[in-house]
């Protein structure tokens, strides 16, 4: 007599509070769109008129093209400078034993507890009393300041996990510190750098406190919503917050098409190869 498998009594609750979950999660995206849908100065729902012009006139502005330009360079330059330095504070971080290791692994985690406003505020005061113009550039430079450390301890955690016996391993192969470096380090370690390059783009991306004090007058995105929601708010607003998500979203869409296309290839090829190796097993045996 075969036993009935027994349901789990918290599984519905689960379910529940999972769905409850995304809900609170998605529920700000939904209201910003909703909002943005008005055309009113003041959000009152259910809206009198529901119309786009907030997104004609966002798309039609020289402002959103540029908001989303001074962005993007900032986070990109941030995430390319951050990998290029963390990789090194990763290796001395986690990798390799040497005098005053426990000094700079504790040193390099000051940055990421100090207060963004007052780590902005400092660059600021040392900018100025250096004759240095905020603008962009100055804004990459603040932004390092708390994502390097950010992106060093992301790879580090990778680093931990890696069985050093591998590079040994090349050693006695005959390579040198580098060839072991590129061929066996890197590709152990490459998740933890393609999730660091993520972490800095998307907290530069977002990062306001820094920014407010250090871009001059190259405004960013957090920046321009910021100052228009305090100050002259409009249904443009949530619109340009709404493209920017979908901008955002519709990038992670074509990364995971391009890596199920990179994947359906590779099976093809693989399921070729097998095919003209049964095909013709005269030919693949040397």
């Amino acid at each position: 007599m075969s036993a009935r498998p027994e349901t789990e009594p918290g599984l519905r609750p689960r379910q529940l509070f999972t769905a409850l979950v995304v809900v609170l999660l998605y529920l700000p995206i939904v209201s910003v769109v909703l909002a943005s849908l008005a055309n009113t100065r003041y959000l009152i729902f259910p809206h009198r008129v529901w119309t786009l012009d907030a997104y004609a006139e966002a798309i039609g502005q020289y402002t959103t093209a540029h908001l989303h330009a001074t962005s993007f360079k900032i986070a990109l330059v941030v995430a390319l400078i951050s990998v290029a330095l963390a990789i090194p504070g990763a290796l001395a971080f986690a990798r390799y034993r040497w005098r005053g290791r426990r000094l700079y692994q504790r040193a390099i985690l000051l940055p990421v507890f100090f207060p963004q406003p007052v780590l902005g505020l400092a660059l600021l005061v040392a900018l100025s009393a250096a004759g240095i113009v905020p603008d962009w550039r100055t804004a990459v430079f603040a932004h390092l300041v708390w994502v390097v450390p950010i992106v060093t301890l992301v790879i580090s955690i990778r680093l931990y996990g890696f069985d050093p016996a591998q590079e040994e391993a090349a050693y006695d192969l005959g390579a040198t510190r580098l060839q072991a470096f590129r061929e066996v380090t890197l590709p152990a370690i490459a998740p933890g750098i393609v999730s660091g390059a993520l972490f800095a783009f998307l907290l530069s991306w977002s990062n306001l406190p820094l920014s407010m004090y250090t871009t001059g007058a190259d405004t960013t995105l957090p920046e321009w919503l910021y100052s228009r929601m305090a100050t002259n708010y409009s249904p443009q607003v949530p619109a340009i917050a709404v493209l920017s998500v979908a901008a955002s979203a519709l990038a992670v869409v074509a990364v995971l098409f391009l890596r199920a296309l990179r994947r359906a290839v590779g099976r093809r090829r693989t399921t070729s190869s097998e095919a003209s190796t049964l095909a013709h097993p005269a030919r693949a045996t040397p």
